[in-house]
């Protein structure tokens, strides 16, 4: 009897046991710390994705902005380029119109000239013609006026040049030569050839009675110094001043050593 009291005694304790174990609450401290590490994880990776976008955007804006620039830079040249361009032209063309006038007040003064009668003479010796303003060959003065008149009238430049080369190989001791040798130079001043234009204004020169030797001088002082040659320029200038006081040469020659 003692031995079933003794198991039923064991039997009880075991059961009481059991029961305590069966009624131990379930430990969900583990599953709320799984379940805030990972919303604290998907939290920063949007965080992170979030940061990463703005900066894709922050650099794609930047380099437009430098593209943007560099466009403005590069078309701001472009105009600069364009108005020194225009300015340089509108220079070309009033130097051209320039030299234009000159040439046509000088072209009517040499048609009033031709227009004169011949002087008489006060012998019958040759000697007595005054050079470079009457020629007796009929053929020799229209020759020259032909010429004239390319440039006066027909304003063909190139056509006058060839003309007065002509005249000159014809009639190389015409009383006109001073005057070919003179527009010649004229005209190549306009074309800018300045040697061309400076040989045709030596040439002129070499004859000490031409009216147009003073002028002539004029312009040899021009394209020295349209060729940086600022010394011989005045040399040529002064030579003006000291010849020919008095002439309108003189005048703009004096413009040109200030």
């Amino acid at each position: 009897m003692f031995s079933n009291l003794k198991r039923l005694i064991t039997l009880t304790l075991l059961a009481s046991a059991a029961n305590s174990s069966f009624a131990a609450p379930a430990p969900v401290s583990d599953l709320s710390n799984n379940s805030s590490s990972q919303a604290s994880s998907t939290r920063t990776a949007s965080s992170e994705s979030e940061v990463q976008r703005l900066e894709r955007l922050l650099e794609t804006r930047a380099r437009l902005q430098v593209q943007m620039q560099q466009q403005l830079d590069t078309m701001a040249l472009e105009i600069n380029e364009l108005r020194g361009q225009i300015e340089k032209n509108n220079y070309d063309m009033q130097q051209m119109l320039q030299r234009q006038r000159e040439l046509f007040v000088e072209l009517d003064r040499v048609r009033g000239e031709m227009k004169k009668p011949a002087p008489a003479a006060a012998a019958s010796n040759d000697e007595d013609v005054p050079q470079g303003t009457f020629s007796s060959d009929a053929d020799e003065q229209a020759a020259y006026q032909n010429a004239v008149d390319l440039i006066l009238k027909k304003r063909d430049y190139a056509g006058a040049i060839a003309a007065f080369q002509q005249f000159q190989k014809d009639y190389p001791n015409s009383n006109f030569a001073p005057n070919a040798h003179y527009w010649l130079g004229q005209l190549y001043f306009a074309k800018k050839q300045d040697k061309e234009a400076a040989t045709s204004f030596a040439a002129v020169v070499s004859y000490k009675e031409s009216n147009k030797r003073a002028d002539a001088l004029v312009k040899l002082g021009d394209i020295a110094k349209r060729n940086n040659n600022e010394a011989q320029a005045k040399k040529y200038y002064q030579q003006v001043v000291d010849e020919y006081p008095t002439s309108a040469s003189a005048k703009v020659a004096s413009e040109n050593l200030k």
